[in-house]
């Protein structure tokens, strides 16, 4: 049920093209998947994430564990039918949430206890459990039960963790039973090199249709995200698509691309919205601002999205400071259609072997330091 095909790799940089079978769709890759935590991207219809070609969305173990709970999902025909959404759906294993719990966890060679951020009440994960609570939403493709690790630990600290999350990805693996679903291992090893290496080396065994990198963007500098990532790349398949966790910035979905990522997601785009600021080609944009109070421009000239072809700058900014909701859903439309966009851009100039140009391009208008003005 599963396929990854390469169809172009671009000679100047190494980066590629695929086509990825799933289920409920083909993915072209390379993908920012849009998150919806509470199977709902927030503020956003299913309609709405067709209109900006969406092809695959993620949701969220953990949150969906504490409300509804699997049982309820599975009752309703699982978590497509639920949230009415016939495409690809990824699931993470929640071993991301319970790693930012990190005043209310226990954590032990069996499994992980943690208190709900809800209500306060006990619950404990297992590998076994995080697979189960997963097979009973139905995504098409789940992520193996990891210890995500913060930067700055021990590399005994960081070795004793993936060990953990070796031991819980074969655990995952015995336990799966659903042939409908992928199951992706992930790499870990924070932000040493040596255990990097080990990792994707020790997981690939368990790779069948997929892998993930996780404990990168959980607060190390960019550039040591990037070495990271470059000590990786020698060592992945061609077979089968990569994915970087929660990333989602445009500069670092161009640079994940440069280094061969295939996949991309993150609760930024919409997060940043709601907070009033826009991404564009040049940098951020904080639309709240004083000084687009008479700027009838749309936000983003170069945007396709609803919002850019309807809207101004001064409206959108007067729904933000008015409290008006639809501000922060406009601002959710463009992000994420300014993402989905660049990785339609990013494959063309792949499938046109000029990657590396686009990318010199890209970089050197970009402006991060904008994402405060």
């Amino acid at each position: 049920m599963f396929k990854y095909e390469v169809v172009k790799v671009c000679s100047q940089s190494g980066a590629r093209v695929g086509k990825f079978t799933t289920p409920h769709g083909v993915i072209d890759t390379p993908v920012f998947m849009p998150v919806g935590t509470n199977a709902t991207v927030k503020s956003l219809t299913p309609d709405h994430l067709k209109e900006i070609e969406a092809s695959i969305i993620l949701s969220n173990t953990y949150h969906l564990y504490l409300r509804p709970g699997p049982d309820i999902i599975r009752k309703a025909g699982g978590l497509h039918k639920f949230m009415n959404w016939d495409r690809p759906i990824l699931t993470d294993s929640g071993g991301f949430q319970v790693f930012s719990l990190s005043n209310t966890r226990k954590v032990n060679d069996d499994h992980v206890e943690f208190r709900s951020h809800i209500n306060g009440s006990k619950h404990i994960f297992t590998p076994e459990k995080a697979v189960d609570i997963q097979q009973a939403l139905g995504s098409d493709i789940m992520m193996a039960f990891d210890q995500c690790t913060a930067s700055g630990i021990s590399h005994a600290e960081s070795k004793q963790a993936l060990d953990r999350t070796m031991s819980w990805l074969d655990r995952c693996h015995k336990h799966k039973t659903r042939e409908d679903q992928c199951l992706f291992p992930i790499v870990q090893g924070n932000m040493f090199a040596d255990l990097r290496r080990e990792s994707i080396e020790r997981i690939l065994p368990y790779a069948q249709c997929g892998f993930s990198i996780g404990g990168l963007s959980v607060g190390e500098p960019k550039p040591v995200m990037y070495e990271m990532l470059d000590v990786l790349k020698p060592y992945y398949p061609d077979n089968m698509p990569r994915y970087l966790m929660g990333v989602g910035s445009p500069d670092c979905l161009i640079e994940g691309v440069m280094r061969g990522i295939d996949m991309f997601d993150c609760v930024l785009p919409t997060r940043m919205a709601r907070n009033g600021t826009a991404f564009t080609r040049d940098g951020n944009l904080t639309v709240r601002n004083a000084k687009f109070k008479e700027d009838f421009s749309p936000v983003d000239p170069e945007c396709d999205c609803y919002c850019c072809r309807n809207f101004s700058r001064a409206y959108i900014r007067h729904l933000l400071n008015a409290g008006e909701i639809l501000g922060g859903e406009l601002l959710s439309i463009h992000n994420l259609r300014f993402l989905i966009k660049l990785m339609e851009d990013v494959r063309e100039a792949i499938m046109n072997d000029r990657f590396g140009d686009f990318y010199r391009e890209f970089t050197s208008r970009y402006d991060w330091s904008k994402k405060s003005k």
